[in-house]
């Protein structure tokens, strides 16, 4: 099966940590949010790094320097080396190196990790439109009180001709108390001041994607994150493996509508996924069948689930009897989903299917 034309989760007889020898994770929805660490994220990453698989933390949070999100890690106890760190930050900084002069000024809106990076790749960040010389103009995300005024000094340089660059387009993060306005809403209102567009580094787009290579040098990669359009579509465009935890972003509704390049090569809860197998999904007479339950299409237009007895196909499901996972489910719904939408996007009813998982 192509990645073009992925119709089903896909199953793994190894634990996705041996069947893979670098984990690329995503950090905000992923390993933490809003600073603290998700459930089971701890001790399911110190687990897989103790059996030899290698984890490498790539965000697109561009807000921190690698080694401040080291020094998080740790504190949450996840020991990392900033070089185990890959940032959007990075991969902009890259971006713009390759099309300026070394040494150029670079009008900065947004925090130390732009700064960090950019110092990186030998630019000089400034604070001010006004600078003589001024070569680019870099946006990422600032943190919740980045004062409204540095969009505006964005848009006096954009209005002049400066070349725009933004670390990622994330349109939303996930936090504590719940999902708040990324740098992708932020990009937006400099684009609404300016009628321009930026370069964008971060994922799903190339650039992120090379930047992760050169400094990871994995040669079996899963990526694991939270997001269908950015990290799963980033794994798309790279062409690698992707475990989806609905840890962050993603519902499972969302993820039944996913189109091809947002569908994730397995899916999980959480980080325990990473020391697992995958069960395998299998077409049946009705449909789809993973573990104790069957997922239907309808000629009504519906999706319905079932749930398997011992002697075949059981009635409507419930909650789920004794040893059905609502998660296997979810994949048999993603299969039934996935295969009537073809290269489109799934508009059965699934309404009712979903009220019953308790995801």
């Amino acid at each position: 099966m192509t990645r073009q034309s992925r119709t089903s989760p896909a199953a793994s007889e190894q634990s996705l940590h041996q069947a893979y020898d670098t984990a690329l994770l995503d950090l905000d929805g992923v390993v933490y949010a809003g600073g603290e660490a998700i459930a089971y994220a701890v001790e399911s990453l110190a687990a897989a790094r103790a059996d030899g698989m290698h984890l490498a933390y790539v965000t697109n949070n561009a807000l921190r320097t690698p080694d401040a999100v080291a020094e998080h890690l740790g504190e949450l106890g996840i020991p990392t080396e900033a070089a185990e760190v890959i940032t959007s930050a990075q991969a902009v900084a890259r971006l713009i190196a390759e099309q300026v002069e070394p040494g150029s000024k670079v009008l900065v809106i947004g925090g130390d990790g732009l700064r960090f990076a950019l110092r990186e790749r030998g630019l000089v960040p400034v604070e001010s439109a006004e600078e003589e010389g001024l070569a680019a103009v870099v946006q990422g995300y600032g943190g919740p009180d980045l004062p409204w005024g540095r969009f505006a000094e964005a848009s006096y340089a954009i209005n002049r001709g400066v070349p725009w660059f933004a670390s990622n387009t994330d349109l939303t993060i996930p936090g504590v108390r719940g999902i708040a306005p990324g740098n992708g809403a932020a990009v937006e209102v400099v684009r609404i001041a300016t009628g321009a567009e930026p370069q964008v580094a971060g994922k799903p787009l190339p650039p992120m994607h090379r930047e992760t290579v050169l400094r990871t040098g994995a040669e079996r990669p899963l990526v694991v994150g939270d997001r269908l359009d950015t990290d799963i579509e980033g794994a798309f465009n790279g062409e690698v493996d992707s475990l989806l935890v609905l840890t962050g972003v993603t519902d499972a509704e969302q993820l039944l509508r996913a189109e091809p390049r947002h569908r994730p090569t397995y899916v999980d809860r959480d980080l325990r996924g990473l020391l697992t197998g995958q069960p395998e999904v299998e077409p049946c007479a009705e449909g789809f069948r993973c573990g104790g339950w069957t997922a239907v299409a309808t000629n009504g237009g519906v999706l319905e689930l079932r749930e398997v007895g011992e002697g075949g196909e059981g009635g409507e499901a419930g909650q789920g009897g004794e040893g059905r996972d609502p998660l296997d489910a979810l994949r048999a719904l993603c299969a039934a989903a996935w295969t009537v939408a073809g290269d489109g996007v799934c508009t059965l009813d699934a309404a009712k299917a979903l009220a019953r998982l308790g995801l």
